[in-house]
């Protein structure tokens, strides 16, 4: 993974300025430490910061065709470059490199913008023809990684990191008050919308168009379950058990591909160590495993995460973090996650990314989507509960609104009620935001294709809300690519490949939930690679401590971000409400019950910090 970013006169015009193209690339230095790349013509620059994985010495970009008439920026990599190479040789094409992405110039000269079809990978990236004068760009299926524009006059603005985008001049710094209302509502923002007046995140599994016309953007790919009237393929359990572990060691082993050493993440669950002992299986040295451990009992999870490594035989790294850690990096956190946030736990993958750095790996795979993938969160068991006590009475009617504004079905709950959550913000809001809340209710404006939970069942739906909510713009965006790339390391999902997860939509619900027994197919599937005691524990959320120890610990800056002052200043929040929360987390032995309560605090705290970072006005300036 790398940093890309970009200008695009739309109706053509001056030459676009090297200095502001440098700029904007120097701030993804982060992202790509080994190596930098511009290129700067009539109407259009791109600019690239190289994180060395593949081809490690004719690779940096922008890349161009034969005929310099393509270039291309690309932030990702693409698992099944050999075998597509291959066919463009034979088709006559021309490489210059042997790195992965070149292949995307060649597909697009042979099959024009439907080789999106083609590709398992992931990725964001903007190609320019000059002979069509236009921009064509992706964001992988899954939103692994990012891409985010701005449109200032005429001028189409592009980056890995909205960081890029706010260096071009003249990009106005206004909060969304609507991503801030997601970030309130939902488990994070949901693309496109981003904590920026104006920017937009191009969606998971979506293209983009930009040309004198203006700018398009289009699905190319979603996860589509079958209609619970179809039923599912008559086929065995062993037989669906055999195929998920074909696909997902073919993953895995597709995700080894580098010139560099590769590692994993261990969080000492089944996802991470079903990974970490597939790579064991197929690399001749032991794999370099890094984990975080707390100083607190009730969340740690080193015995488990020792018991894998020590099964398999890794070279395993473990980092242990602390209150004093966890509020020594928040700003940084903010400044790379580029949103408040709902949990501190980005803290630690922040603290995972810079040890697996300083180790030398600076790609590691870890287990994202299987939770969302096989039914693993505490939801999908109280789903089948509320299920098995039968109907529920009639839904009031400003839920039942709610529900159908957010999900096209009146009956579809997922996590909490949204009247529940209005009402909560509402006591939040300032009174001056308050009286706007109509004008940025999250509501109002779709966030997923409610078209794809009609008419299946009811598991299959949370597992879209799971994956359209949950995962895409957080889970493997903010508290993923944000905190691995913040120290130059590149992450690989092997759940979240087009094979897995195509097979995952097929397979029947009780096979992921037999009973109350969450991710049934994949502990059977398990069981032959991890020890039984990993199998057997019981679903672990990952958390880390949240407000109530910082106020306990009593640090100043969080005291004085929550103060009434600064709270009345900012103009956002209540300043009595904030109080009140403080007050209650303040208490002795107070702790929130994770994950059926949020952390509103660390929001109001980390939004702080937000318009902090980003030099964000206060409400009415």
């Amino acid at each position: 993974m790398c940093g890309i970013c970009g200008i695009f006169r739309i109706s053509g015009g001056q030459r676009v300025s090297w200095d502001v193209i440098k700029a904007m690339t120097q701030t993804l230095a982060h992202r790509g430490p080994d190596d930098c790349g511009h290129f700067v013509n009539d109407g259009v620059g791109l600019g690239f910061r190289r994180l060395s994985i593949i081809d490690l010495f004719t690779g940096n970009q922008p890349l161009a065709n034969e005929d310099q008439t393509i270039f291309l920026v690309c932030n990702g990599e693409i698992f099944n470059h050999r075998e597509l190479r291959a066919e463009m040789i034979a088709k006559g094409h021309r490489f210059r490199s042997q790195t992965d992405v070149e292949v995307l110039i060649h597909l697009y000269e042979e099959l024009g913008d439907g080789f999106l079809g083609r590709i398992n990978g992931q990725f964001a990236f903007m190609l320019f023809d000059s002979v069509r004068n236009r921009l064509f760009g992706a964001r992988d299926q899954f939103g692994i990684a990012p891409l985010f524009y701005a449109t200032v006059g005429r001028d189409f603005v592009f980056g890995s990191e909205i960081k890029a985008v706010l260096a071009y001049p003249g990009i106005e710094r206004r909060v969304d008050l609507t991503g801030l209302d997601q970030v309130l509502s939902l488990p994070g923002l949901v693309s496109p919308r981003t904590m920026f007046a104006g920017i937009n995140s191009l969606p998971p599994g979506h293209c983009i168009t930009v040309n004198e016309h203006g700018v398009r953007t289009a699905a190319f790919w979603d996860l589509i379950f079958p209609a619970e009237s179809e039923g599912y393929e008559c086929r065995s359990e062993s037989s669906y058990r055999d195929e998920i572990e074909h696909c997902l060691v073919e993953s895995v082993r597709r995700r080894l591909q580098a010139d560099v050493p590769v590692g994993a993440y261990l969080s000492g669950g089944l996802d991470s160590s079903l990974v970490t002992s597939i790579m064991q299986a197929n690399v001749a040295d032991p794999v370099r495993t890094f984990s975080i451990a707390f100083d607190q009992q009730l969340i740690d999870e080193r015995q488990f995460q020792r018991i894998v490594a020590r099964d398999l035989g890794c070279r395993h790294h473990e980092v242990e973090l602390d209150v004093n850690g966890i509020e020594s990096r928040l700003r940084g956190v903010i400044w790379h996650a580029e949103c408040p946030l709902k949990e501190t736990y980005n803290t630690a993958s922040l603290v995972l990314s810079a040890a697996a750095r300083a180790h030398g790996v600076p790609v590691v795979l870890s287990g994202e989507g299987a939770d969302e993938l096989f039914a693993g969160y505490l939801g999908y068991r109280f789903d089948a509960f509320r299920r098995s006590r039968g109907a529920p009475g009639p839904t009031p009617a400003r839920e039942a609104e709610l529900r159908f504004r957010v999900f096209g079905d009146a009956t579809v709950f997922y996590e909490k009620n949204l009247t529940d959550i209005e009402t909560g913000k509402l006591v939040l809001y300032s009174p001056a935001l308050g009286a706007q809340f109509r004008d940025f209710d999250f509501t109002k404006w779709d966030v997923i294709d409610t078209s794809r939970l009609k008419n299946i069942h009811p598991l299959h739906q949370r597992s879209y809300l799971d994956m359209k909510l949950r995962l895409g713009d957080h889970l493997v965006g903010d508290h993923g690519d944000r905190m691995l790339l913040a120290n130059g390391v590149e992450g690989r999902f092997p759940f979240l490949d087009i094979e897995v997860a195509e097979l995952a939509c097929r397979m029947p619900p009780d096979l992921k939930l037999r009973g109350y027994e969450e991710k049934y197919i994949l502990k059977e599937m398990a069981r032959k690679y991890v020890p039984q005691s990993i199998i057997e524990r019981e679903k672990y959320g990952f958390n880390a401590p949240g407000t109530p120890f910082l106020l306990r610990s009593g640090v100043e800056w969080v005291e004085e971000l929550l103060s009434p002052e600064t709270i009345r200043r900012q103009g956002y929040f209540d300043p009595a409400a904030v109080a009140e929360l403080k007050h209650r987390y303040s208490q002795p032995g107070f702790h929130l019950n994770v994950p059926t309560e949020d952390d509103v605090l660390l929001t109001v705290l980390t939004f702080g910090l937000f318009l902090e970072a980003f030099d964000m006005p206060d409400l009415g300036q």
